[in-house]
C-alpha cells in the first residue's frame, strides 16, 4: 500500500525538488488519502476549494455549467495536481466542480497546512511554488491552443501531451475540453487515423 511518505517522495521527484528526510515526513504528516467511486463529486459548485489534490490513481474532470450546458475545463489523471485555482487562492466559493471519471485515489494537500510548512521549510515552499507554476503554464498552453489552433491541431496537441485522456475519457468530455462538437471530434479522429 502506498504511504503518504511515498507520495511526497513522488511529488519531490516529479517537480525536481531536493527535500530532506525531515521535510518529506513533515509534508507527509499533513496529506490525507481519499478514495472515490466513478462518478462521485469531489468538489461542488459554491463550495470553497481548501486543498490541492494529487491523483495517485484514476481520472477526474473539472467542469461548469453555462447556459445549461455542461462544459469540461480540465481532465487530470495519475500524477496530476487538481485545484480550482481562483477559489483556492481567494478562499471563495467556486463555479467549477470536480468529479471522478474512474474509481480514484487522491491525496489532499490542505492549503492552510502547506502554507504554514512553506514558511518554515524553504524546500517545501519551492515545491508549493512549483505546483502553481506548472498549473499556470498548463493553463496558458491550453488557452493559446484554444485561441490560435484549428480543431485538428488541438486534437494532435492533446494526443502528444496527454494521450491517456484520449484513451480513457468519454468522447463527449474530450470534445468539450477541446471546445468542439462530438461530430467534429469524430471527423478529426477519423482524419487522424487515415493519415497514419
Amino acid at each position: 500500500m502506498t504511504t503518504s511518505v511515498d507520495i511526497v517522495r513522488k511529488l519531490a521527484a516529479q517537480y525536481h525538488c531536493l527535500m530532506s528526510r525531515e521535510q518529506i515526513h513533515a509534508l507527509a504528516d499533513i496529506i490525507t488519502c481519499k478514495k472515490y467511486k466513478k462518478g462521485e463529486r469531489i468538489l461542488d459548485e459554491k463550495e470553497t476549494c481548501k486543498a490541492m489534490l494529487y491523483l495517485e490513481k484514476g481520472m477526474t474532470r473539472q467542469f461548469y455549467f453555462k447556459y445549461d450546458k455542461d462544459l469540461t475545463e480540465h481532465i487530470a489523471y495519475e500524477g496530476g495536481i487538481v485545484v480550482c485555482l481562483e477559489s483556492y487562492l481567494k478562499q471563495e466559493p467556486t463555479r467549477l466542480m470536480i468529479e471522478t471519471l474512474e474509481p480514484t485515489v487522491l491525496w489532499e494537500i490542505p492549503k492552510e497546512e502547506i502554507e504554514h510548512l512553506s514558511l518554515q521549510e524553504a524546500e517545501i515552499g519551492v515545491l508549493y511554488r512549483k505546483f502553481f507554476e506548472y498549473s499556470l503554464i498548463e493553463s496558458q498552453v491550453k488557452a493559446d491552443t484554444l485561441r490560435f489552433e484549428p480543431a485538428h491541431e488541438r486534437y494532435n496537441k492533446l494526443l502528444q501531451l496527454h494521450p491517456e485522456i484520449l484513451k480513457r475519457a468519454p468522447l463527449v468530455y474530450i470534445a468539450s475540453l477541446l471546445q468542439m462538437t462530438p461530430e467534429t471530434l469524430s471527423r478529426v479522429r477519423s482524419a487522424n487515423l487515415n493519415d497514419k
